[in-house]
């Protein structure tokens, strides 16, 4: 009983703690760094296997699902911050050093490969951020077309910024375009979603109208304790006219599952 209040309060400490620094940041740039330090130790405290152990025994408490929507909802918009003031001042090497970066970093190599993402590929990002690392590494790796896509336009004119000192900035283009209004859905061969995305079912549903039959769909996600800094996807979610895979990805981050048309399985 005594380590789960310990665990709880844990909880309540890291949702105050990234809210505070999250506001100390527009009065103080240092804070920046604080902020990124604080939600590197949300990932250790992610990772640290005492909690993924004591996770099963805790998750119906429901203090404690309420405290892990908090830190999520706190944890997500630290990072939009972090991630706004690290495109739009130009000092990638100080957010690069980071534990997240660095997992990110390895997450979308493995996806690359997972997903058999080439040069002739089109990849549409939804959700890329500010500071779009995901959709830079797949064209930097794979010399793919990428399209990021996200409904924050202060964070397309950001991302755009970030690519501009990309040598692939020729292949990666950004959009805050609607799913509905953007052409390039129906072209893409890969779609990825990213976990920051809450509106995973609507997206789905834009993406099961307008994508391709041969598109293949890679959703990341977090449940369990990885659900503090990610949306989830609940398990054994069915949905008509897709087919779902494990995906054999390897991240600490979050975690994926791919989805294909059940018209492109049938005629397989």
């Amino acid at each position: 009983m005594l380590e789960e209040y310990e665990f709880i309060l844990s909880l309540k400490l890291l949702e105050f703690e990234i809210r505070q620094i999250t506001s100390y940041t527009s009065a103080f740039p240092k804070c920046y760094t604080m902020l990124k330090n604080k939600l590197d130790d949300l990932s250790d405290f992610i990772y640290k296997e005492e909690n993924i152990q004591n996770w099963p025994l805790w998750q119906s408490n429901i203090e404690v699902q309420e405290l892990s929507r908090n830190v999520r909802e706190a944890s997500i918009r630290a990072l939009r911050v972090l991630e706004k003031y690290q495109a739009g001042h130009g000092e990638k090497d100080e957010i690069q050093q980071s534990k997240y970066m660095d997992l990110l970093s390895d997450s979308v190599r493995s996806e690359v490969a997972c997903l058999q993402i080439v040069q002739q590929s089109k990849v549409l990002f939804i959700g890329s951020g500010a500071f779009p690392v995901s959709a830079l590494i797949i064209a930097q790796v794979t010399g793919a077309e990428v399209v990021g896509q996200d409904l924050d336009q202060e964070a397309v004119e950001l991302a755009e910024q970030a690519a501009a000192m990309s040598d692939r900035v020729n292949r990666v283009s950004f959009t805050h375009q609607p799913l509905k209004e953007l052409a390039f859905v129906q072209e893409a061969t890969h779609i990825i979603v990213a976990s920051h995305v809450a509106n995973k079912q609507e997206v789905l549903e834009d993406l099961r109208q307008l994508a391709s039959s041969r598109v293949k769909i890679l959703i990341r996600y977090g449940n369990g304790l990885k659900s503090l800094f990610n949306y989830t996807w609940p398990e054994g979610n069915h949905l008509p006219g897709w087919t779902q895979s494990r995906a054999s990805t390897v991240s600490q981050l979050y975690d994926t599952v791919i989805l294909e048309k059940a018209m492109q399985m049938k005629e397989v």
